[in-house]
């Protein structure tokens, strides 16, 4: 069986409606994905950490509760597990405050072994953080040499755009590693200031990955291969929170690229049909986080899905 191996962080998202708590939940950007495809049934790993403390527990029981298996999670005795603070706006987007309080030995764990076929997902800043910079290689390079998929999602916050030309050479580097690279258009506007599918898949992304979804909000989603310009629209849907739209996105693609069978051999020559197959995947997860207050797909979506 294929698996999906993951690496990121995890975090406590505690959700503010008009300035009051509405809801805490287990959260992370590649984290949110996997808990969607390990309720889909998918075997999934998923490789981080956090502290020995209540939020640390809740997290990896959460975990445990949704089929992600935490072997390969490193639980720290100093420091304590992160915490986020996230403000919705009157349109249902976030705007957040981190309390991060991590020790000096970061992730001590040993990976999993990777096998030919198998999809490895990383992304936002964990994927280029110069303290993680060598575990994150070691892993890349174990996926690359097993002929895994890699899928990479830069997740770039405005909160590091200051940051943005020193970490040029890793984004660039993270970018040479990947198979497929999905980015939103605030990711490119942070990094690069620019904007517009065609715009960065020329300048910014063809030349080390060819396949690149692009999307924006509630805009139409853009696909660009060697062979394939192509726009999707997103339709209206009635919005509770977009926390987690594109991390499920993310999962969707991950698991239609499983459904439908397609392998590392197969994915520079995909056809229109395929892609077409692959993208409703991941419009219809988004859609689903979209309309609660969950950074992944429900249970009762989750068997619904599958069976469909």
């Amino acid at each position: 069986m294929r698996r999906v191996i993951a690496i990121g962080e995890t975090i406590l998202d505690i959700i503010f409606q008009n300035d009051q708590p509405t809801v805490a939940v287990p959260g992370g950007s590649v984290f949110n994905g996997i808990i969607s495809l390990g309720r889909m049934g998918v075997d999934v790993t998923f490789i981080s950490e956090t502290g020995n403390d209540r939020v640390g527990n809740s997290i990896l029981q959460f975990m445990r509760d949704n089929n992600v298996s935490t072997d390969y999670m490193n639980v720290f005795p100093d420091g304590k597990s992160p915490v986020s603070l996230a403000f919705l706006d009157e349109k249902s987007n976030a705007d957040y405050l981190f309390y991060k309080e991590y020790p000096k030995q970061r992730l001590d764990v040993i990976f999993p072994k990777i096998k030919e076929d198998d999809i490895v997902i990383f992304g936002s800043y964990y994927a280029v953080n110069p303290v993680l910079r060598d575990k994150m290689l070691e892993l890349l390079t174990l996926a690359q040499e097993a002929k895994a998929i890699i899928y990479y999602d830069p997740n770039f916050r405005s909160t590091h755009k200051d940051e943005a030309m020193k970490l040029a050479p890793t984004i660039i580097e993270n970018l040479e590693f990947a198979n497929i690279v999905r980015g939103s258009k605030d990711d490119f506007l942070n990094l690069y200031k620019m904007e517009g599918a065609d715009k960065v898949y020329k300048d910014k992304i063809k030349f080390y990955c060819p396949n690149f979804l692009y999307t924006s909000g509630s805009e139409e989603i853009s696909l660009r291969t060697k062979s394939i310009t192509k726009e999707y629209p997103v339709e209206p849907i009635e919005t509770v929170s977009t926390i987690g739209s594109g991390d499920n996105f993310n999962a969707g693609l991950i698991y239609g690229l499983l459904k439908y069978d397609v392998r590392y051999r197969d994915l520079d020559a995909l056809n229109e049909a395929a892609w077409d197959k692959i993208v409703q995947c991941g419009k219809d997860f988004s859609a689903e986080v979209c309309r609660s207050f969950n950074n992944s797909i429900s249970v009762d979506f989750a068997k619904q899905y599958s069976l469909s």
